[in-house]
């Protein structure tokens, strides 16, 4: 046996390192400069991690470092599926073997579906001790979660996220090179946006969705959503009521952006005839958003109690995932702009809530920036009425008084010439615009702040 998984490895070892980088659209996802740390890429099925260490592993190449000492290794292999933790350290001894020198070049590894190794931990962490060696880390969503990687790496790993494309990696995987200044646009470049930021909305940004007729887009990401619950969920924690969870599913992805509340659902699916206590219900609620699969937000306060009473605003992973579940035949522009806003905070590393003012009106977002900014986001498809747009000033302007320090920003679907006439504090937006317009200064990050 033991004969036989070295046989694996060395084989894995040469494919790797002898097939050249695939071609791929670049994602804009920073690195830290950070030394001695895994980095552990995170994210939903198939947002993008293992090419996004293919990314990694094809800039290292462009600067000049030995593909040999390059490792790329994918445990989702069959073959492997007796390896154990001690066997691990097999990987660096051939790699040794295979391509001894340069000896005093650092070896980089990028270990994937690395948890299906039980105990992988102690070895990676071995590795981080040894100078000179690099490691990247990732694995599907909830079988390598932040907690765990807290736990179990003892702060030696560092978090990377990966999300389905972003607008401007979109553009570019659609052979579109986003503006280098989005707030300098001739009409007709500004109309060409509106259309691919429509399709945009409508397509999602999951890789392996673009350009797939709706149908087909529909059954892909419904397997993708299939696959999760039962791997992700359903077998990771031995979950016995199957039927409250795909209620729980369909009630958040088929109502994008709504409010949820426990309490409420609890009294649905007792009325349906499906009994579930609270407390099985916050369970499932955390389990889908370790999956990140969705993402539930609280009203912003100070109070931990308001917090927790007030139902919170729930958001798919991505804009694409809103016409899988949604049945009513209308159009959903509205909630897939708000969801794909949303995503976009999470990608600027926003702390997120929503603003319920004293006057009782509702502001979408309250995003708090790494670096102490604060903006208050209203998002609305149009502004062509009067009173929505009377609405949405009213709002910010009542939550502004509660939170004085946040710049107003109202973002909208399309590019208009003029705005119409708002107070000087809101600023108006596209919010495809407002996307590119941060999208060149993330490309030049070094690390998180």
């Amino acid at each position: 046996m033991q004969g036989q998984i070295e046989q694996i490895i060395r084989e894995k070892i040469l494919t790797a390192v002898e097939t050249p980088p695939p071609a791929l659209t670049r994602r804009e996802v920073p690195l830290p400069s950070i030394r001695g740390k895994a980095l552990a890429v995170i994210g939903m099925r198939r947002s993008g991690k293992t090419t996004f260490l293919y990314q990694c592993r094809a800039d290292l190449l462009s600067a000049g470092r030995t593909p040999g000492h390059l490792l790329y290794f994918n445990f989702e292999d069959e073959r492997l599926g007796e390896m154990e933790a001690r066997q691990l350290s097999l990987i660096p001894e051939i790699q040794a073997r295979l391509f001894p020198d340069p000896a005093d070049e650092a070896l980089t590894l990028f270990l994937d579906e690395i948890q299906r190794v039980p105990g992988w931990e102690a070895f990676v962490r071995r590795l981080l001790d040894t100078p000179g060696n690099e490691i990247m880390i990732s694995g599907s969503s909830a079988k390598l979660l932040s907690r765990e990687i807290a736990t179990s790496m003892r702060g030696r790993a560092w978090e990377i996220a990966v999300h389905p494309f972003s607008f401007s990696e979109f553009l570019r995987h659609h052979h579109e090179e986003p503006p280098a200044d989005p707030d300098r646009l001739s009409s007709r470049q500004a109309s060409r946006l509106d259309h691919h930021f429509a399709r945009y909305l409508a397509m999602g940004g999951f890789p392996e969705a673009q350009n797939l007729q709706a149908m087909e887009r529909r059954q892909l990401l419904q397997g993708y959503v299939d696959v999760l619950l039962l791997r992700d969920v359903i077998e990771r924690h031995s979950m016995v009521n199957v039927t409250a969870l795909r209620w729980m599913v369909r009630r958040l992805l088929s109502s994008p952006a709504g409010l949820f509340s426990i309490a409420g659902f609890a009294a649905d699916l007792k009325s349906q005839g499906i009994a579930v206590g609270r407390d099985t219900l916050h369970e499932m609620l955390g389990h889908l958003q370790d999956a990140f699969l969705l993402h539930a937000i609280p009203v912003a306060g100070d109070s931990e109690k308001r917090r927790q009473v007030n139902p919170r605003k729930v958001y798919p992973a991505d804009p694409g995932l809103i016409p899988v579940f949604d049945r009513s035949g209308r159009s959903n522009i509205g909630h897939a702009l708000e969801t794909a806003v949303f995503v976009e905070l999470q990608r600027r590393q926003a702390e997120i809530a929503y603003v319920k003012s004293p006057g009782g009106y509702e502001v979408d977002f309250l995003a708090r920036y790494p670096n102490g900014g604060e903006e208050l986001i209203q998002v609305s498809a149009s502004l062509e009425e009067s009173e929505t747009l009377s609405r949405e000033i009213r709002a910010l302007e009542d939550a502004a008084r509660q939170y004085p320090r946040a710049s107003q920003l109202l973002l909208t679907l399309e590019f208009r010439v003029p705005f119409p006439s708002v107070p000087r504090s809101i600023r108006i937006q596209p919010a495809w615009q407002w996307m590119l317009s941060r999208g060149k200064d993330r490309r030049k990050e070094k690390e998180y702040r």
